[in-house]
């Protein structure tokens, strides 16, 4: 039978308005009252209703995050991040992979909004107008959790992703490349996308570098795009000297084909990307790449969170958080 509040206090010997205040940590219980109620929850194996909670509080402890690709291991660094806020400050978390699609990721908002979550982290690609009027109709708050919607109306934190892929491209630039051909992620994702093919356009514009069509492919992020990619680039006259990945994924399956035909990297072709997942130390050479803090992304987003969610003042709705060249041996100086 399921152990109830009745029980514990009559174990405790204690009123059922006692045992309340010891679950809810209210800090008007004496200590030695309250040792008394644990030890009657420890012998009982009693458990808090967290549904019949919420209700009386209005309030679940709950954050629904929506995640892209959960077999992305740049996801899992955020959710760490995410993880270790909601704890302590006492939220637990519900996680939900949302593959990328567009009806899925609203599906599953919806779903987390008909939970009554607390609150709302959404990690995706485009905020479409579908989304922006899922989280209008919302009564908790959300932040965007490393992405941000193009009007900037929303609570959002993330890197300067358009300024990372400006920056990669010029250490490319300063090592001697003007062959300089980029993976990309689709054009309608504004961040990891558009954004990074326009830094990847204005490093070319402004070192004076003649943007070529076929110098461009679009990829899906993940490792086999980026082979198709560079095969085609490799049948090209003159072929690229360098290539810029928008995801080291995709810079890593850069590096193997490249290889694979025979080619040395950096020798005869150069690669770069950002993100900084942990294979990038791993692979060999071992990719230089832009880092994003992953990490620090899910714990400010979750920190941001808790803010509105208690009615906190917010100096900054749109966080921008600094990235970091890493160098490692997939670019080097040209002779």
């Amino acid at each position: 039978m399921t152990v109830t509040i009745y029980d514990v206090a009559r174990e405790a010997g204690v009123s059922m308005a006692t045992v309340s205040r010891v679950v809810n940590n209210n800090p008007n219980v004496k200590p030695q009252t309250r040792k008394k109620v644990f030890e009657a929850i420890e012998r009982l194996g009693y458990r808090p209703n967290a549904v019949a909670r919420g209700l009386a509080s209005k309030k679940t402890t709950t954050v629904g995050v929506v995640i892209p690709d959960i077999s992305n291991s740049i996801f899992a660094e955020v959710a760490r991040g995410i993880e270790d806020i909601a704890n302590m400050y006492h939220y637990n978390i519900i996680l939900c992979n949302a593959d990328k699609k567009k009806e899925k990721e609203i599906r599953v908002i919806n779903t987390l909004l008909e939970k009554q979550v607390d609150g709302l982290l959404f990690m995706g690609g485009v905020v479409t107008e579908d989304h922006a009027q899922a989280f209008r109709t919302s009564s908790v708050p959300v932040v965007l959790c490393g992405t941000k919607d193009e009007n900037q109306v929303m609570a959002s934190v993330d890197i300067d992703h358009e300024k990372a892929a400006f920056d990669a491209v010029n250490v490319l630039i300063a090592a001697g490349h003007r062959d300089i051909a980029m993976i990309s992620g689709t054009l309608q994702d504004p961040a990891n996308g558009f954004a990074r093919y326009q830094g990847y356009k204005r490093a070319l514009d402004e070192a004076g570098i003649e943007l070529r069509d076929e110098y461009v492919r679009i990829g899906n992020y993940r490792y086999e795009s980026s082979v198709d990619a560079v095969n085609y680039f490799l049948e090209l006259s003159p072929r690229p000297t360098a290539i810029f990945s928008a995801t080291d994924e995709m810079a890593i399956g850069a590096i193997h084909t490249i290889q694979d035909n025979g080619l040395r990297v950096p020798e005869d072709i150069a690669v770069i990307s950002v993100d900084n997942i942990r294979m990038a130390s791993m692979v060999r050479p071992t990719l230089t790449t832009v880092a994003q803090p992953m990490y620090d992304i899910g714990a400010v987003s979750m920190r941001l969170l808790t803010k509105l969610m208690n009615k906190e003042s917010t100096d900054n709705m749109q966080v921008i958080l600094p990235h970091e060249i890493i160098y490692r041996n997939s670019v080097s100086q040209q002779s």
